[in-house]
């Protein structure tokens, strides 16, 4: 799909000049492949979250959008690009229909990516409007949620024995600081971990212990090993204790029909620019 290329970048890009370029020729070459074209990417996982290891890969996640024909086929088609992943990149997307129905839902895994302090392309037509939506959706039950059923079945299944992997201690306590955000009125938690320990964690000790997971999680390998961090378990499993899920947690928010307006006027608009740049 031939455009001209319209991108932002919202803040300072914390990698490497020649891991970047490779990425946004990953991204190129999804749109010529596909005949496509990527509205916004970015870091998810640790590079997003702000605690990556020396040795961690690139989470490179996308939205992008089809030649109008594509949507106005009888059988649906597939709604997923995902590139061969190696030991540096994992670069997957969504289309945007399917986006916009995981919106609908207040997926927390695309509110993040929106919310993502690393971008690689964000087209200035769509992008800023897409993040709009995505915050007229957001669902405080349906987030809540999410992240207590994630931190649950982290804590189960990765910090029940006396060592344990020290990124794994970042993938319980997360969530359950995103809950402790929106229990406090605070709204859609953000991506980045320390701004979710700043708004949210306040006592000294348990702040230096975090600080010192942190320092560790960042300097060693993805899988290495440690003891437990007393402090930040007993944190744990208090909140663990002390939080319930919401049963009416599936209730939606906001009117679908922004979003099929949305959808039209993407398709519609990205189809009348590669039109007048054929010709």
């Amino acid at each position: 799909m031939k455009r001209e290329e319209r991108t932002t970048v919202r803040s300072a890009h914390p990698i490497d000049p020649a891991v970047r370029e490779r990425v946004m020729e990953e991204l190129r070459t999804v749109e010529r492949q596909h005949d496509v074209r990527v509205l916004f990417a970015c870091e998810s996982g640790s590079r997003g979250w702000g605690f990556a290891s020396p040795d961690s890969d690139y989470d490179v996640r996308f939205v992008y959008v089809h030649r109008r024909d594509w949507y106005l086929r009888v059988e649906p088609q597939r709604d997923v690009i995902e590139r061969p992943i190696d030991d540096v990149l994992d670069v997957s997307g969504w289309e945007l229909r399917k986006a916009l129905q995981l919106l609908h839902r207040s997926n927390p895994t695309l509110l993040e990516w929106l919310d993502s302090p690393v971008t690689y392309r964000e087209d200035a037509s769509w992008a800023p409007r897409l993040r709009e939506l995505a915050t007229a959706f957001f669902s405080p039950l349906r987030g809540r949620h999410h992240y207590l059923s994630m931190a649950k079945k982290n804590f189960r299944g990765y910090l029940k024995d006396e060592t344990v992997r020290y990124k794994k201690y970042l993938y319980v306590l997360r969530p359950l600081l995103a809950v402790r955000w929106i229990d406090a009125g605070l709204g859609m938690p953000p991506m980045r971990f320390a701004d979710l320990v700043a708004a949210t964690v306040h006592d000294p000790e348990l702040l230096a212990e975090v600080d010192a997971l942190l320092a560790l999680k960042m300097q060693a390998t993805e899988g290495e090993y440690g003891p437990r961090r007393p402090a930040i378990h007993a944190l744990i499993e208090s909140m663990l204790a002390d939080a319930e899920h919401d049963r009416e947690y599936k209730r939606p928010e906001g009117e679908v029909v922004l979003l099929d307006r949305f959808l039209r006027e993407v398709v519609n608009g990205v189809e009348a620019a590669a039109t007048v740049d054929v010709q």
